[in-house]
C-alpha cells in the first residue's frame, strides 16, 4: 500500500490482524453505530416529551378560557407531570441508559479495539474506502493533503 497515497496510520491494519478479525470488529462498530443513533432517538423523545408536557399548560388554560374545566382539571391532574414509565421521567430513562448499556456498549467496542487492534477505529472502512476509491484522482484522496 502506497504510504503517501495510502491510508494513515491509525487507519491500517496491524501486522498479522486477519480479515476476520477487520470483519467482526466492523461489525461491532456497526452495532455500536445503531445504538448510536438509537440514544438519539432517545433524546429526541426525552425532548419531544418534555415539550408537549409544557405544552399541556397552555392546553389546561385555554379549556379554562373556553368553560371546559372538567377537561382541564383532567389534564393538569392526570397528565401533567407524569411518569412515562413507572417512577421516571424521560431524563431518568436517558441517564440509565447512557449510564448502563450504552457506557457498556462503549466499553466492550474499545476494549476489543485495544485487545486485537491497537485501538484503532474503522479499519473495515478505511480498508473499504482503499478498494473503492480511484487513486490520483480528484475527489478520491486518501486522506486530507499534507497529512502525513
Amino acid at each position: 500500500m502506497d504510504t503517501v497515497d495510502g491510508p494513515d496510520e491509525r487507519h491500517r491494519r496491524p501486522a498479522g490482524v486477519s480479515d476476520d478479525t477487520v470483519a467482526a470488529l466492523g461489525k461491532l462498530s456497526e452495532a455500536l453505530e445503531c445504538v448510536e443513533r438509537a440514544r438519539g432517538h432517545l433524546y429526541s423523545l426525552h425532548q419531544l416529551i418534555g415539550h408537549a408536557d409544557l405544552m399541556l399548560d397552555d392546553a389546561v388554560r385555554m379549556f379554562r378560557d373556553a368553560g371546559h374545566s372538567e377537561i382541564a382539571d383532567r389534564v393538569a391532574d392526570e397528565l401533567i407531570g407524569r411518569n412515562v414509565i413507572a417512577g421516571r421521567w424521560t431524563f431518568q430513562i436517558v441517564e440509565d441508559f447512557d449510564d448502563g448499556y450504552h457506557a457498556l456498549f462503549r466499553d466492550v467496542d474499545r476494549s476489543a479495539r485495544e485487545q486485537l487492534v491497537g485501538g484503532r477505529r474503522h479499519l473495515y472502512e478505511a480498508e473499504m474506502k482503499e478498494r473503492r476509491r480511484t487513486p490520483g484522482r480528484p475527489g478520491h484522496e486518501a486522506r486530507p493533503a499534507g497529512e502525513a
